[in-house]
């Protein structure tokens, strides 16, 4: 008797978890293009990977527009079961691995000013984890941390509402600062409304606010900062603030050693409104299932940076100013 072959025979070769997570991420992202930066292919591939799959379930799953892609009935339901799939799959390969060493490459974003606090913590961080890979991008810029493909981002002052998840690290307060020799020649500042007649440094990104608070009588008050002098980088303003460009409103943890050192005096304390902006770590993702390496890294930022000493200037620097 003859045997008819089967009529359908197991694609061992096909990564179906892979072709999966795509379709989740165009379902979630609403486009191929938003989905492939996230997972940091071309489009192309995105197109070539959902019409694979379609062709081996003989389904349609997405309708097409030149802007967005829509789920059809049997779309939705291959995503709804598809992120439980997925889910699990995650718990599955996280339960193997949270003990595992940590290693490999974690990309961390950060201003260049906060670059001064991280650079001192990374020889002992490459000692306690000898198989990390560090990739450290420093910008002013906030970057979308998928778009950045970034572990983890260290961002100053209150987050906006996102889907990034936040450990704070510490606080630090913002004061006026301009070099003894700009003083020396332009006047020191007694009121904030004398700032109007000197040279203010502000920042030139969009998300900037345009003026300084200050308290004068209990009362809020705003300077504008103007269109004197603007920057996009932390560092460059400090430095040119040092060199007598005109007055800044700096961090105190990055002009702490300007400050003791008399490169950099601090004016307007008296108007200073006290506020503490914090610092966090951020990243994407799910506490409990985050990899070894991502885990590590921010635990040990957690327990080594140190922002107390950036909260209130010393006795004997407030004596001085």
């Amino acid at each position: 008797m003859r045997h008819n072959p089967p009529t359908s025979v197991p694609q061992f070769d096909i990564n179906r978890s892979g072709e999966l997570e795509v379709f989740v991420q165009v379902a979630e992202k609403g486009s191929f293009s938003a989905a492939a930066r996230h997972l940091g292919v071309s489009p192309s591939a995105v197109s070539k990977i959902m019409a694979r799959l379609e062709a081996r379930l003989g389904a349609q799953l997405l309708l097409r527009s030149t802007r967005r892609v829509q789920l059809t009935p049997e779309g939705n339901q291959l995503y709804e079961r598809g992120q439980r799939v997925l889910a699990d799959l995650n718990d599955l390969e996280n339960a193997a691995s949270l003990h595992s060493v940590p290693k490999g490459v974690v990309r961390i974003n950060a201003s260049t000013s906060i670059g001064q606090l991280l650079g001192p913590l990374i020889p002992q961080l490459m000692r306690d984890y000898p198989e990390l890979v560090l990739d450290l991008s420093f910008t002013d810029q906030v970057v979308d941390l998928m778009e950045a493909q970034a572990d983890i981002a260290i961002r100053w002052g209150k987050l906006p509402s996102s889907d990034v998840v936040a450990r704070l690290l510490g606080h630090t307060r913002q004061v006026m600062l301009a070099a003894p020799a700009y003083l020396a020649a332009r006047g020191t500042p007694q009121t904030p409304a004398d700032l109007m007649a000197h040279t203010r440094i502000g920042w030139n990104y969009q998300r900037t606010v345009p003026h300084w608070p200050f308290t004068v009588d209990g009362k809020p008050v705003e300077i504008p900062i103007g269109e004197v002098l603007r920057v996009n980088d932390g560092d460059v303003m400090r430095k040119i603030t040092i060199q007598g460009a005109g007055i800044a409103r700096l961090s105190l943890y990055h002009a702490w050693d300007d400050i003791a050192a008399g490169r950099l005096q601090v004016v307007l304390e008296a108007f200073n409104t006290g506020v503490l902006e914090p610092i966090h770590a951020v990243y994407l993702g799910k506490p409990d299932q985050l990899p070894p390496r991502t885990r590590a890294v921010l635990d040990f930022l957690k327990a080594h940076v140190d922002l107390r000493h950036a909260e209130q200037l010393p006795a004997e620097w407030m004596l001085a100013v």
